[in-house]
């Protein structure tokens, strides 16, 4: 049952990517609008994604927790057992840049832990999926033209996390466009135990897969971030062998909490 649901979501997030990329090629369409206006290609883009992903989700058992849900009552939200946790757009600013580092995310949340995630990169056409069961994977140049039809067929396009990545330098995976104090901070603080250090910029959930694939040693995130932005990679993470935990390095972050706000966590190789 959960090869079918991975499989599920799977689709949902290439169909999804699809109709993001119809809006952000669109050469009629101006990035220069307000974000939040109606009309803006962000919102398009949104709202197009999250359509077509609801609908695919639909069709399997659990109800489907997303920003634009996200005023669902607790008192209904907390008897959910198990459901889906939904950002069809990660990465407004980068989005909005037209620089590419925008994924969709998808996860499925089992007694407030990620057991299950899927991240797509529309305009890489990367694909990132794991779970606690199977292991994570990545496949390169994959769209929702691409045919399959069972997991085992992804698996054999695919690559297992983590990859085999050789980083004469510790690898710290940042922000792009919310660098906080206190994670400069905390870089500093890691130069003294590892005074060789690289620094990766990168937009949305793709910090969580750098750390994942091995590419990067640690994600430090001290800024906010909503539980639809880390619930697919926390999964994919956690089936790679990672751990994503609050500041305190020990513990797990939760799900379908009462305040759909994350603490402040840190995405590290767990080897």
């Amino acid at each position: 049952m959960e090869h079918t649901n991975l499989l599920v979501a799977i689709e949902a997030a290439l169909i999804g990517g699809r109709e993001i990329l119809n809006i952000y090629n669109d050469p009629s369409m101006d990035f220069q609008v307000e974000k939040k206006a109606d009309n803006s290609p962000l919102t398009i883009a949104d709202r197009k994604a999250h359509d077509v992903i609801t609908q695919i989700l639909e069709n399997t058992s659990f109800p489907i927790l997303s920003e634009e849900g996200k005023k669902i009552d607790y008192k209904i939200r907390k008897a959910w057992n198990t459901l889906w946790i939904v950002d069809p757009l990660d990465g407004t600013k980068e989005f909005i840049k037209k620089n590419g580092e925008f994924t969709v995310n998808i996860a499925l949340v089992k007694n407030n832990s990620p057991i299950m995630g899927v991240i797509y990169l529309p305009v890489k056409e990367e694909l990132y999926f794991g779970s606690l069961d199977l292991g994570a994977f990545k496949i390169s140049h994959i769209n929702s033209d691409t045919l399959f039809h069972t997991i085992d067929d992804l698996i054999a396009m695919a690559v297992k996390l983590p990859l085999h990545i050789e980083n004469k330098n510790y690898t710290i995976v940042a922000s792009r466009s919310h660098l906080s104090q206190e994670t400069m901070a905390f870089i500093e603080e890691t130069k003294i135990s590892h005074p060789n250090i690289d620094l990766i910029s990168k937009g949305s959930s793709i910090k969580i897969c750098l750390v994942a694939e091995g590419s990067a040693n640690i994600y430090p995130r001290f800024a906010p971030t909503m539980e639809w932005d880390t619930a697919a990679g926390d999964a994919i993470a956690r089936s790679a062998g990672m751990k994503v935990c609050h500041t305190d390095r020990t513990t797990p972050l939760t799900y379908n909490k009462e305040d759909l706000l994350n603490p402040w966590f840190i995405v590290e190789n767990d080897n």
